[in-house]
């Protein structure tokens, strides 16, 4: 089902709500979307609970999520333990996952 929902950004040219606003477009000219980190309720073995607590005291998974203007997901790195910390999961999905959607060569992700 991933591949139908989930579609790699775009970098070639800014979003038309960009492109076609002067208010946004000197900020946003080359933002291709947003990255956020989310805590998903998650069913986990009692052995694994400890693991799955996150900070709340509730039972977890951390997801990672880049959306692009239109708020369709182009990318999501989930399974991670919800007691682990955002910049854990992100560290782990640039260093470990080859479907990461690096920007092109010469530009750079805002974090």
């Amino acid at each position: 089902m991933a591949p139908e929902l989930i579609t790699p950004p775009n970098f070639t040219e800014p979003h038309p709500r960009v492109a076609n606003n002067p208010d946004f477009y000197p900020f946003f000219k080359d933002c291709v979307g947003a990255m956020d980190g989310t805590l998903v309720p998650a069913w986990v073995p009692r052995v694994d609970q400890h693991r799955y607590r996150s900070r709340k005291g509730r039972l977890a998974q951390n997801v990672l999520a880049i959306c692009d203007f239109d708020m369709n997901f182009t990318y999501v790195y989930a399974g991670w333990e919800g007691s682990a910390a955002d910049a854990r999961v992100l560290d782990n999905a640039v260093s470990q996952d080859p479907n990461f959607p690096f920007p092109p060569i010469g530009e750079h992700c805002n974090i």
